[in-house]
């Protein structure tokens, strides 16, 4: 006769595995994890028209890194033309984010940045900022360790800006004189000029510096320019700015620079389809990219001041036609450098 005792027990050990692994594929599953069903939400300030791309590629990063729009995470994107301008607008926005009690605050460019610091100031909500000028600045304490709630990656534009003017006579070597509109008051523009100026130097080129805070200042200055009838300058180079990367700056500055037949060296990527003959700069959708780690480390626990401050790439991005037109060369072997070519 078969024994009761041990056919029983078999029972309860089959049942007792069934019931384990029950469990384990619950907890698996995610059931039973509160934190894993956490649904996050951003506020996102793009506070110029330029750099809107950054956002794209943050969010596409972030779907690769496992955040998926909708069902682990909610952006609350918001757009302001240009924040040196629209300030108070800027700070009702990050304020409202604020209110909200978001996750994480992600802005661009450095004025951006700047009221956010000011607007979260005695909460618990991080700060991840991109093309941001952090030198000179107090909205870090180093950028190996930024400290408070801020981390991000920084603007790479004062330090790019005497390569531009290389590659500016390397493509037009007959340039003597180079326009730089430039902004006291701007941080980046003054980190800026403080570099090109040894580099002209060098290159026995001449600055032709005028100051601007507004679109009427450059389109004043580019009209200084004009004697008896002669354009006095030979090349406009643009430095980091927001009024020259403005919509409306950046077309006062490339409508004179097309009547008058003169290169100009860009400074964001959507100025080499808008006439410049080239751009050295981050590429936006890449710095999106080189946010999106840092924002998910923090969403997982990281104290956002403790993560080191990112530094991007310059992408080379070279406009053949625009040069052709000019009758001007691009040398081979600039060519090969760069990231982009329009022919």
């Amino acid at each position: 006769m078969p024994d009761k005792k041990n056919s029983q027990g078999k029972h309860q050990k089959i049942w007792a595995i069934f019931s384990l692994l029950i469990i384990a594929s619950l907890l698996l599953s995610g059931c039973g994890s509160p934190q894993d069903a956490k649904v996050y939400r951003i506020g996102i300030l793009s506070g110029l028209d330029a750099f809107q791309p950054i956002t794209d590629g943050f969010k596409a990063q972030m779907t690769e890194l496992g955040y998926v729009e909708g069902e682990n995470v909610i952006y609350d994107v918001q757009l302001v033309s240009n924040v040196a301008n629209e300030e108070g607008k800027a700070r009702e926005i990050l304020e409202k984010f604020v209110a909200d009690e978001v996750d994480l605050i992600f802005t661009f460019p450095t004025g951006a940045a700047s009221i956010a610091k000011e607007a979260t100031a005695g909460t618990n909500i991080p700060v991840v900022f991109a093309n941001t000028n952090v030198e000179g600045s107090d909205l870090i304490k180093n950028v190996r360790e930024p400290g408070g709630n801020l981390t991000g990656v920084q603007s790479r534009g004062p330090d790019l800006a005497p390569k531009r003017l290389e590659f500016l006579q390397q493509i037009a070597p007959e340039v003597k004189k180079v326009l730089i509109l430039h902004n006291p008051d701007y941080a980046s523009s003054l980190g800026s000029l403080k570099l090109l100026e040894p580099a002209a130097l060098g290159l026995g080129i001449e600055l032709v510096v005028v100051n601007i805070q507004n679109v009427a200042d450059i389109e004043t200055g580019l009209q200084q320019q004009i004697q008896d009838g002669q354009v006095m300058i030979d090349a406009i180079l643009v430095i980091p700015e927001p009024v020259n990367q403005s919509p409306e700056g950046w077309k006062a500055i490339s409508t004179f620079a097309t009547e008058h037949n003169l290169p100009v060296a860009g400074s964001t990527a959507g100025q080499i389809g808008q006439g410049a003959i080239f751009t050295y700069a981050p590429d936006n959708i890449e710095i999106g990219k080189l946010v999106a780690p840092l924002a998910q480390k923090i969403l997982q626990g990281a104290p956002a001041g403790t993560l080191p401050i990112v530094t991007p790439e310059g992408w080379l991005r070279i406009n053949y036609k625009r040069i052709l037109d000019l009758q001007l060369a691009a040398p081979e072997g600039l060519l090969k450098q760069a990231n982009e070519i329009i022919r």
